[in-house]
């Protein structure tokens, strides 16, 4: 997870404010170990809990990753709406975001072998939990973040399929 942080997400500049946190003690990495849907939900519940038990000096932002779990990208996006749905049903709406990674992300409307999915790629499935003051915080004092998704896609685009391809390939070489 640390290597496709620092290769593809902070590499890439896909998240331009993930740099600080890349050897951050306070970002934490939960690799939940459960395959079945209620244990995926427990954990998931209690990395919000404790995300908002917790200071932004010792947790600033969690990646909840499911490396037993949640293989076939539709049993994923489904997760993704339960998840949010619970985090609404916790009454955390509007102070923790979720944004969402897998192997196979596939954007809909874009072309199967189109480059953009890239952005939303890592090695296993996972749901970034991120704290919706430190969002705030941070785009305040960003030109144009509403253009971010677009510089991503330009970028990746740039690169092209085949390279992406190897440097995909080569995390898992290491």
């Amino acid at each position: 997870m640390r290597r496709w942080l620092h290769d593809f997400v902070v590499g890439l500049n896909l998240c331009p404010f993930a740099r600080p946190l890349l050897g951050a003690p306070n970002l934490r990495i939960a690799v939940c170990e459960e395959s079945q849907m209620a244990g995926l939900r427990r954990v998931l519940l209690q990395e919000l809990d404790l995300l908002q038990s917790s200071t932004e000096q010792d947790v600033a932002t969690t990646l909840v990753v499911f490396p037993r779990a949640l293989q076939p990208f539709e049993d994923y996006l489904q997760f993704v709406d339960e998840a949010q749905d619970l985090l609404v049903e916790s009454g955390l709406d509007g102070i923790v975001q979720l944004a969402s990674f897998h192997p196979q992300y596939r954007f809909a409307g874009e072309a199967p072998e189109a480059a953009s999915h890239f952005s939303n790629r890592a090695p296993y499935p996972l749901i970034h939990l991120l704290r919706e003051s430190m969002v705030s915080r941070a785009l305040e004092d960003f030109a144009d973040p509403e253009q971010i998704p677009n510089r991503n896609i330009e970028a990746l685009s740039a690169i092209g399929v085949d390279e992406l391809e190897r440097r995909w390939q080569a995390l898992f070489l290491r």
